[in-house]
């Protein structure tokens, strides 16, 4: 197979995205003079941060045409549902919402319905929703959301579901714009796609294959963040340690992370997520010397087990998995590690999962995202043998998370009287009247101050460590 070089969407298709924007805003703007009731909009966005991502560019266009955002289901005028492929408790949840949408779009037959993301890069799922939900206005995948207004103006003349996939390496979007979900911090795509096929990861048949945007174009971005007051980027790519390796010039990630680094503005630099067996030295070293990058490193191992793992196609053993977790601490003994985990995949064995947990007591995770093993239709490990009975998967998670917490809880407890560094995002979800922020290493943490203050780095000091999170005074 051919080398694949990135291909940017044309200046025609960005002059017709903002053709339907004005078209759909006048006929915003029609009702809103006769009735002086603006439109509502609500996107409901499921995964990971890449599809959190491609909401907030949806909710820019829709903002430019005239929408006003809304989290009510029942008032909104157009409900927009961003889609994961990656666990199929998401897809069913997404069959559930379309199942009560149904009854919305009877007693309201003009709201739009529309369905994109992950989901919708599978041929079965397509031929559900235009078998069981007809009252779907359109599906579009993940390639082609900057088409969203044209979408929207032609389904005021079709009573047919409009579907518009394009195919898995789709090309890369450049100059669409979003509306951020904190003013001080936002995320910035460097890659689409995946070429590591995971046996268990329907990503690479949902995103297409890996993809680098240009490093002119990232920088450009995150300068124009800056310029708009974001203190925080955190870039985003199923691989961001593969950065660069479809590019016609060579440039790493590390590169990148140097470059980012000298943007005036930008006070940290996260990023995930990154792959154990391309995680170089050059990296570390940019991760230790450049003084914007957060000491906070989410490293997935997905199981303990080095024959799971390769049954996995990870491509790294425990013990290489354990070797790197030693080098980086040696070079940045303060870092902060999160990771992945799967309980259950195909044919693991009580042996196994003690290899799991002897990584975690080794390691010492700061959190952890634990997953059950959820077949993936088109991917090897669904027709994989020896699947795992749900009661066991259930007792090992429980097992599991046990220690998570525990390990959690013992590691927070040593933030007790210490200070720490918090950038100010905002009220807390708990506790209105409280802030939240966090810290370098993406500790949570919830403190008493003025409104004043989001947006700024504050010194805490943590007088009441939490298991998830870090209670503290301002100083």
């Amino acid at each position: 197979m051919g080398e694949r070089k990135q291909v940017e969407i044309s200046v025609e298709e960005l002059e017709k995205q903002e053709y339907y924007i004005r078209e759909v805003r006048k006929i915003n703007d029609e009702q809103y003079g006769n009735t002086g009731r603006h439109k509502k909009h609500l996107t409901i966005t499921y995964g990971c941060q890449m599809n959190e991502h491609d909401s907030e560019k949806m909710n820019f266009m829709l903002s430019q045409m005239g929408y006003a955002p809304s989290d009510n289901i029942k008032e909104a005028d157009i409900v927009i549902f961003n889609t994961c492929a990656v666990r199929e408790n998401a897809e069913l949840k997404v069959y559930g919402k379309l199942g009560h949408m149904k009854s919305i779009k009877r007693i309201k037959p003009d709201v739009k319905i529309m369905v994109c993301g992950c989901m919708m890069q599978q041929q079965h799922v397509i031929d559900e929703i235009k078998k069981s939900h007809r009252h779907v206005d359109a599906v579009f995948g993940t390639h082609n959301y900057h088409k969203l207004p044209e979408f929207i103006y032609e389904s005021y003349g079709s009573e047919k579901t409009i579907v518009d996939v394009w195919n898995i390496d789709g090309q890369v979007v450049e100059g669409l714009r979003s509306i951020r979900k904190f003013d001080t911090k936002a995320y910035v795509n460097i890659t689409y796609g995946c070429n590591n096929f995971c046996t268990y990861c329907i990503v690479p048949y949902t995103r297409g294959r890996e993809r680098s945007r240009k490093p002119q174009d990232i920088i450009s971005e995150i300068e124009m963040l800056a310029k708009d007051g974001v203190k925080e980027v955190t870039l985003l790519g199923q691989n961001v340690n593969s950065y660069g390796k479809t590019l016609e010039m060579e440039y790493s990630f590390a590169q990148l992370i140097r470059d980012v680094n000298e943007i005036d503005g930008i006070e940290r630099i996260r990023f995930m997520t990154s792959h154990p067996k391309d995680l170089s030295d050059e990296l570390i070293y940019a991760i230790r010397d450049c003084d914007k990058v957060c000491n906070y490193l989410h490293l997935p191992v997905q199981s303990g087990s080095s024959r799971v793992l390769s049954k996995m196609n990870r491509h790294y053993t425990k013990e290489q998995y354990l070797e790197l977790v030693a080098k980086i601490r040696k070079e940045i003994p303060d870092i902060a590690f999160t990771t992945d985990i799967i309980v259950g995949f195909p044919g693991e064995t009580e042996e196994d999962f003690q290899d799991t947990l002897d990584v975690l007591r080794q390691v010492r995770y700061d959190s952890a995202f634990t997953f059950i093993y959820s077949k993936r239709s088109g991917t090897p490990a669904a027709e994989m043998p020896d699947q795992i009975d749900e009661g066991i998967k259930h007792e090992r998670l429980e097992r599991l998370m046990s220690l998570v917490n525990d390990i959690s809880a013992q590691i927070n407890e040593t933030y007790r009287g210490e200070t720490v560094e918090v950038l100010v995002e905002g009220p807390s979800k708990t506790d209105k009247t409280r802030l939240m922020g966090r810290t370098p290493q993406s500790k949570l943490v919830n403190f008493e101050g003025s409104e004043e203050l989001v947006g700024k780095l504050v010194n805490v000091r943590i007088d009441d460590p939490k298991t998830f999170s870090l209670n503290g005074i301002v100083l």
